[in-house]
């Protein structure tokens, strides 16, 4: 049953709260005052926060909480990156009924990599609670997995809105106690064609339930979807008012984590830099990356909120003075910090929104001097980068990691200064004499003696470096989103499907029949029929009588078989059935799979036909004749 009863709420009952300085309302700043303990989340969920090493809430975190908490409806606006999951994962899963294993939050999400990434959050949050169980449901896993886990039970169900619907179609996934429902990035399904199914889940849901709505953006279509089914929502948001000085020079590094050491190592080898701040998350991954550093011949001392005031002070001192060269510290302690000799700020860790990326950065280039600042981007984050630029207005260029080339480069340098320095400075009248007793020997020439004490010196930390393979950035060429384009889209399946969308629209609007078949990757270069090298033609037994339309094709086999968008091509829906070139070499298990999935009520049937012409009947004419 939903909440269609539930119209706009009135200006008198519904809530608002804006962090938007530019409309008169409370000043826009990430800092909050309050600590999570105040916020009144379960006391074994504030056990795995403070475990994780998370100070205070940001700004979206320290407004939402109490309301849902309060149980109350909520719409969020705010960008990626700005902390939505723990802000609706916290005070939820603080209302769990765990004697009960009916599923009781759902949380939908428009790709299943977010949906995976929410459901390990809320893993994370919820460690401490004895017999709690979340589950992710999404394309490209066994449906016979998620049947199982289903019927064990999930006090919380993280899913994609197609397999969502598979499941209730299924009656696998029982939604008849369900507490609260949250649409994470609801402008996003709008773009990708699931704004129907999302609205059918609704109501297939409790009108008791609490609905907690999360968009970056708020076009019409989700608009009437807050007034048709949330109840006198609280209105927040949270807008970016964020600039950066034209004097720091901004770069960006994608990679796995796995990879973050060592391209961090490698840009401190051949970076020329004074004093350095590194920026990560958590209290402990302060010392934990201060303690890797300095292992590896670096002074790096960690700064968090568990280190005394006067240590705080001595640190910093100590930076100014440049007896050390490198801090690793949290957003909390590095507030107010400034000193001179900042010349990089890197973000190992990516920040918790805009805002606090802006006020890192600003530690250096200070006062009309350059500055240098290096975000390390996890390969998921292409979406929170955008925003970050985005929100500044600024371009942030790609970073290319130093070659094995380059860190010899530096380290003959930095020896041969060192040597020069050395020979300045310092008396050393008995080791010429020792010097002299070898080359008296004969034994050995001047260079030979020379170069076996730089070997020895240099032995632990070789001149010539060798090579080690970490990936350059993995984000690809963005020099085609530069545009406007770039800025207004935040995911590719979106701006890929757009064109389609439109499209049909406009058919629609004309009677509804289309002449002309929508494309899939419209522009790419291929030809109608053609298929591509690499590429295999499947039919698919639903098409227009059905009322299937490309977006639906394209919705189905990016989350049931897990194939990324551009990779969909020559989707042609004819009356009866559909053809669409996949990458050729897929999967049996995944292939069968997509036989039994469903679109617009109809079975797939899935099966290759390279080679003929369907919606003509005929075979294509070969190259060679039979002989």
């Amino acid at each position: 049953m939903s909440k269609e009863t539930n119209k706009k709420p009135s200006k008198d009952t519904s809530e608002s709260i804006s962090k938007d300085a530019p409309d008169g309302n409370t000043d826009n700043t990430n800092e909050s005052t309050v600590t999570f303990a105040e916020l009144g989340i379960h006391e074994l969920i504030l056990k795995s926060v403070e475990e994780a090493g998370y100070e205070t809430p940001s700004a979206i975190q320290a407004e939402t909480i109490p309301h849902l908490l309060e149980g109350k409806d909520l719409i969020g606006q705010a960008q990626t990156g700005t902390g939505k999951t723990a802000a609706f994962s916290l005070p939820l899963l603080s209302r769990l009924d765990l004697s009960s294993k009916d599923t009781q939050i759902l949380v939908l999400a428009p790709t299943r990599e977010l949906a995976i990434q929410v459901a390990e959050a809320m893993q994370s949050y919820a460690r401490h609670l004895k017999g709690f169980h979340v589950m992710p449901i999404y394309g490209g896993q066994s449906i016979d997995i998620q049947l199982r886990q289903l019927k064990r039970g999930a006090h919380v169900v993280v899913g994609t809105p197609g397999r969502v619907m598979d499941h209730l179609r299924r009656r696998t996934l029982k939604l008849g106690n369900l507490k609260a429902l949250v649409l994470d990035e609801a402008d996003e399904m709008l773009r990708m064609g699931f704004i129907d199914d999302v609205e059918t889940i609704l109501k297939e849901t409790p009108d008791t339930r609490q609905t907690v709505l999360f968009s970056a953006t708020m076009p019409s279509a989700i608009k009437r979807i807050t007034q048709k089914y949330l109840d006198n929502p609280v209105d927040i948001k949270v807008k970016s008012k964020t600039s950066t000085v034209s004097t720091i020079t901004q770069y960006y590094w994608s990679g796995k984590t796995s990879y973050k050491l060592d391209a961090l190592t490698r840009l401190l080898e051949a970076e020329e830099f004074g004093g350095i701040i590194i920026f990560v998350r958590t209290k402990n991954m302060t010392t934990e990356l201060a303690e890797k550093l300095s292992a590896r011949g670096y002074q790096a001392i960690a700064l968090n909120g568990d280190v005394q005031q006067s240590m705080r002070e001595k640190v910093i001192a100590r930076l100014k003075k440049a007896s050390i060269d490198i801090i690793v510290a949290t957003d909390v302690v590095a507030r107010g910090l400034d000193v001179e000799r900042i010349t990089h700020v890197i973000n190992y860790d990516m920040p918790a929104d805009n805002e606090s990326y802006v006020h890192r950065i600003g530690r250096t280039g200070r006062a009309g001097r350059k500055g240098t600042a290096i975000l390390f981007v996890p390969p998921n984050g292409k979406r929170a980068l955008a925003g970050i630029e985005r929100a500044t207005g600024q371009t942030i260029e790609p970073l290319k990691l130093p070659s094995p080339q380059d860190i010899s480069a530096a380290r003959i340098n930095r020896f041969k200064e060192m040597v020069v320095e050395t020979a300045a400075s310092q008396k050393l009248d008995f080791y010429e004499k020792v010097i002299t007793d070898l080359e008296d020997n004969g034994e050995l020439t001047p260079k030979q003696i020379a170069a076996t004490l730089a070997f020895l010196v240099q032995r632990d930390r070789p001149l010539l470096v060798t090579p080690n393979k970490i990936p350059e950035s993995n984000l690809g060429d963005r020099s085609n989103d530069r545009g406007s384009d770039r800025h207004s889209d935040r995911n590719d399946r979106g701006r890929r499907e757009r064109g389609d969308r439109t499209r049909e629209n406009n058919d629609r609007k004309q009677g509804g029949e289309r002449n002309e078949r929508s494309r899939h990757s419209e522009g790419s270069g291929r030809k109608k029929g053609v298929t591509q090298p690499g590429m295999v033609t499947y039919r698919l037994d639903v098409g227009a009588e059905h009322g299937a339309q490309p977006r639906h094709i394209v919705g189905a086999i990016a989350n049931e078989a897990g194939v990324e968008s551009q990779y969909i091509q020559n989707i042609d829906v004819s009356n009866g059935h559909t053809t669409v070139d996949l990458p050729e070499g897929m999967p049996k298990e995944i292939e069968n799979h997509l036989k039994k999935v469903r679109v617009m009520g109809q079975q797939l049937s899935l099966r290759q036909i390279s080679g003929k012409d369907e919606s003509k009947g005929e075979k294509k004419k070969s190259k060679s004749k039979d002989k």
